[in-house]
């Protein structure tokens, strides 16, 4: 069963890898030619990403095809490492690199640092369990008790990122004020990191009361 901590990074780690498949999709559809540059924009003529500016992103490969079909290669790795492998000895490692390879290939910049974010809470949360047991303040313990409510408000948060901007952007025909999305991506990230907060102090929690400390696992 997988811990306060893992559950956190795992739920994360799908909202990222839904964004990476967005953006390997867009490349897909522009389809066999070469991009003018390293920077590029996954959907360039879509007036459903305009408020994301056609989703900038950046890729090594001159071929959008080949680089939508890598970053959809890579985004299908990431999903299934950090729901079923998220526990492994060098899991932090093996997410932070992924999501440089995601950055390479065209999966945007959001999904490689939430990436990259993810992997440095795993490299965390495995460092706290291999501490043992701490003394737990009403403050942290009032924290741990919440994970549940920051988790769901941070997933929801990053729902409105993508799609909810962009359905609210459609929907208005381009008239989402610049406060509301600089608010909602403010929030997404405030959560994010509340949420691994709190999901490690619900650990440090558990084994505190049970008297355990969970070994590495291999």
């Amino acid at each position: 069963m997988k811990s306060a901590a893992q559950l956190t990074i795992s739920a994360f780690g799908v909202i990222a890898a839904i964004a990476g498949f967005e953006h390997g999709f867009g490349e897909i559809l522009q389809g066999n030619r070469m991009p003018d540059g390293i920077l590029i924009l996954s959907w360039p003529d879509s007036p459903f990403f305009q408020i994301h500016s056609g989703e900038p992103a950046m890729t090594l490969i001159p071929n959008l095809l080949t680089s939508g079909i890598l970053t959809v290669l890579v985004s299908l790795a990431f999903l299934l490492f950090v729901t079923t492998q998220i526990h492994k000895k060098l899991a932090g490692l093996i997410v932070i690199l992924l999501s440089i390879l995601w950055l390479l290939v065209g999966g945007g910049f959001g999904p490689p640092i939430l990436g990259i974010i993810l992997g440095i809470a795993t490299f965390r949360q495995q460092t706290s369990e291999r501490g043992g047991i701490h003394k737990v303040g009403a403050v942290r313990r009032f924290l741990g008790t919440a994970w549940p409510v920051l988790l769901a408000a941070g997933l929801i948060a990053w729902l409105m990122v993508f799609p909810g901007l962009n359905l609210l952007d459609y929907a208005l025909q381009a008239n989402v004020p610049d406060a509301v999305v600089y608010t909602v991506i403010a929030s997404a990230f405030a959560f994010l990191f509340l949420s691994i907060w709190a999901g490690a102090v619900r650990d440090t929690i558990h084994r505190t009361e049970t008297g355990y400390a969970k070994p590495q696992s291999g």
